[in-house]
């Protein structure tokens, strides 16, 4: 007989890439999951993984195997949905994915929230980056997922997979104090030639609304610094470094070197909730959802500088 949960950790490998990313999100060490890989591989008598570099590939057989392991353990999930169904209640482990800035903006209240309301919940966050988490739902690595798309990038959502909107985000233009747009009512997009850029680095969501948004508007972006975090971002215009676009959600309040100015339009992020078609009926993930669009409002506002 195979091990079910020596299967979820190799399922987890597949999905995350490597046995400590795995081991993350499984709530584990690295070690816990090497040693349940290795009993697998004893029980099958197969090689399942092999190094490469400084870090480890699956074979074929693992890979087949992994496959299986997926359809396994969706089985697993919808009993787990029955059960907690015909208690009517939300109970066990709810894995949640969230992009960073929902990581920090929206998630805490939510999940003390739910903590407080569902002690019989037991909800685990992992900060990921909004694209990655969508295909996570998918495969069955998490069971919801919050993720965002732009205006001109809308989101994907892969078969098997529902969704609900959470709620827009704003997104600001921000300059520092002593900048030309510094005072104005709005600004509008034909007027952000010339400026000295920091957004985050190539291939994140919001850089490539930068370059693709201010391209329509006849600009070619000159982006002088990058940088993954928001905070981040905050401290280089502070300095007098750049000019961003900034959303709410996560931001916190200005320091006062900073001045914000709204776009005209206004950029727009919408947020979404996603999960798995066959855990839809899971009352954890209804509250969840619900506990999330409940708690948008807050999350979403500038707050004071």
């Amino acid at each position: 007989m195979l091990d079910l949960q020596r299967l979820r950790a190799l399922h987890a490998v597949s999905v995350h890439g490597s046995v400590g990313a795995a081991a993350a999100a499984l709530g584990y060490t690295s070690s816990a999951v090497s040693q349940q890989i290795a009993k697998l591989e004893r029980e099958t008598r197969t090689v399942l993984l092999e190094r490469e570099g400084r870090g480890v590939r699956l074979t074929d057989e693992a890979w087949q195997l992994a496959g299986t392991a997926q359809k396994l353990l969706a089985i697993v999930e919808r009993a787990e949905t029955e059960l907690e169904e015909r208690r009517g209640r939300p109970a066990g482990r709810l894995t949640v994915a969230a992009f960073p800035s929902a990581a920090r903006g929206l998630l805490p209240p939510v999940l003390a929230d739910l903590a407080r309301r569902h002690p019989g919940l037991d909800a685990r966050l992992s900060e990921v980056d909004p694209h990655l988490s969508v295909d996570l739902v998918a495969k069955g690595a998490v069971d919801l997922a919050v993720a965002h798309d732009w205006d001109i990038a809308p989101l994907p959502a892969p078969e098997g997979v529902e969704q609900a909107v959470i709620g827009e985000d704003l997104c600001d233009l921000l300059v520092p104090a002593g900048h030309r747009f510094a005072g104005r009512t709005a600004v509008r997009r034909s007027e952000l030639g010339g400026e000295r850029w920091v957004c985050q680095p190539p291939g994140r969501v919001c850089h490539d609304w930068l370059l693709r948004t201010l391209r329509a508007a006849g600009h070619e972006p000159d982006v002088v610094h990058q940088a993954e975090e928001n905070p981040t971002l905050v401290a280089l215009v502070a300095a007098g470094l750049g000019v961003a676009l900034i959303p709410r959600l996560g931001r916190g309040p200005l320091p006062e070197q900073v001045a914000e100015v709204p776009l005209d339009p206004m950029p727009v992020r919408r947020l979404y909730a996603l999960w798995r078609t066959g855990a839809a009926r899971r009352p954890a993930i209804a509250e969840t959802v619900r506990t999330l669009q409940e708690h948008w409002p807050r999350a979403s506002s500038p707050g004071p500088r």
